[in-house]
Parts: C-alpha cells; structure tokens; sequence
C-alpha cells in the first residue's frame, strides 16, 4: 500500500486486496456468502471470480480518512459500489476534499487497471 498526498485536500492510495483479505473479513464480519470466498463457486457467476465486500473496502477507506483527519468525527457517509473489486487487482482510493464545503470529502475507488469505480461515495466529517 502506497500514500501519496496529490495537492492540498487531495490524497490518494494503492491497495491490493488478496482472498485472504475476503477470507478474514468474512468471518470477522458473518457475511460468508460464497461470492467473495468460494472462488469454485464464484468462477459460474457473471463475475467469473470472488468479489471484495463492499464493507471490506470501506474498512480500508475508514482507516484513511482517520489518518489524514486525525481527531475528526465520523458524521455522516454515502455509499455506492457501481463495479466490483476482485482479488489480486491493484485499487486507487482517492479523497479529495470540497472547497465549497468543508469537512465533505469526496471517495472514490477505483480498479487501477481499468479505472472502473468500485466505490463512489462521501463522508461528512465534524471536529472532535
């Protein structure tokens, strides 16, 4: 995983998530529906593979904006997961905070590899 700050309110981050991760966060989280952890299974929908949930990958965005927002109170988010994320392919997580609103941070996930968005959303941040 890689961070780069872009420009000022604009962050961007690399990650690839692995089965293991699917696998882990299944059973943290109860949700072991074949589609993200039996690859045997998976391979006959129209996915063709085990897809990341969608929780998993905000997981990871949760964690990033606690470390570019430290302090921040997590008020409010929005979320949409237009494409999925499959194991073993590189993500491009993006925060870009709006100027005409403060403490609105755009998030966008994406497949690095084709650009597909993964997850598109917003998170509403309120001070500590």
């Amino acid at each position: 995983m890689s961070l780069t700050e872009d420009a000022p309110g604009c962050a961007t981050f690399t990650w690839i998530p692995r089965q293991s991760d699917f696998d882990a966060f299944a059973k943290l989280s109860g949700d072991d529906n074949p589609i993200h952890v039996d690859p045997e299974f998976s391979a006959r929908t129209r996915f063709g593979r085990t897809v990341s949930h969608g929780m998993l990958l905000y997981t990871r965005v949760f964690a990033h904006l606690a470390a570019l927002y430290p302090g921040r109170k997590h008020v409010l988010q929005t979320l949409m997961f237009p494409n999925p994320s499959y194991a073993d392919e590189e993500l491009t997580f993006t925060f870009s905070e709006t100027a005409a609103q403060p403490g609105r941070i755009l998030i966008e996930v994406s497949r690095s590899d084709d650009g597909a968005v993964t997850l598109s959303g917003t998170c509403d941040l309120g001070d500590a």
